[in-house]
């Protein structure tokens, strides 16, 4: 079984906004609910499960009886790594069932590209993410924001999502490595020795961060819409 699972439970304070970023209008409609879409179009996917706060006052507000796949869990934690591993404590799935862990702020990931990735990681024996080669120069900085020295970017990939492993493996991964330098699922793996696949992903796979990223995503879900209409 192939599980998609996304972790909601966020406040997206670098938004600017009371409202957390999931549920921001974009193009009319939630955020989250262009991210749901997509990877409602993964035929491969036998559930898609979001994890929100218990104290989410927004979901119930929002008509999401389109999809049909779609199960809501009332467990997210105080961090990423907690809500995703709240999540999959109470999947009750079987062991070595693919869990795919997608940003619920991702909205314009291509279906198949997801679709790609399910195909090239199925029969490995640990999984992988998506990621882009860095492109960009790297800069560290110090306390003041002045360059430190210039970082090579050779070998270097900017993590995306979705992130494919095993439930279990991922779930103990989480629960032996929680910390504040677990950033994504495959850190966790990372942190126990082990070395997740990279998978080539997109540059519009964008992750909705601040708020002129909204007009961006909205650009590409167009762009795409246009696409499908020639």
């Amino acid at each position: 079984m192939k599980i998609a699972l996304l972790p909601a439970a966020g406040s997206g304070s670098r938004m600017a906004s009371l409202t957390p970023k999931q549920y921001l209008d974009l193009a009319g409609k939630p955020l989250i609910w262009h991210t749901l879409a997509a990877l409602a179009r993964v035929s491969e996917l036998d559930r898609i499960v979001v994890v929100i706060s218990a104290e989410d006052e927004w979901w119930d507000g929002f008509d999401w009886s389109g999809f049909k796949q779609l199960e809501v869990l009332r467990c997210g934690g105080a961090s990423r790594a907690q809500s995703v591993l709240n999540g999959l404590l109470a999947l009750h799935a079987a062991a070595d069932d693919w869990v795919l862990v997608h940003d619920a702020a991702r909205p314009c990931v291509d279906p198949a590209l997801v679709r790609q990735m399910i195909q090239e990681l199925e029969h490995h024996p640990l999984g992988g993410i998506l990621a882009l080669p860095v492109a960009d120069t790297l800069k560290l900085a110090d306390s003041a924001q002045q360059i430190q020295h210039t970082h090579p970017r050779d070998g270097l990939w900017q993590a995306q999502t979705p992130q494919m492993f095993r439930v279990q493996q991922l779930a103990k991964a989480l629960a032996s490595g929680m910390g504040p330098d677990i950033t994504d699922e495959a850190s966790a793996l990372e942190k126990l020795g082990l070395q997740p696949k990279l998978i080539m992903g997109s540059p519009w796979n964008l992750k909705v961060t601040y708020p002129q990223d909204l007009r961006l995503a909205e650009l590409i879900l167009a762009a795409g819409d246009d696409q499908e209409t020639k």
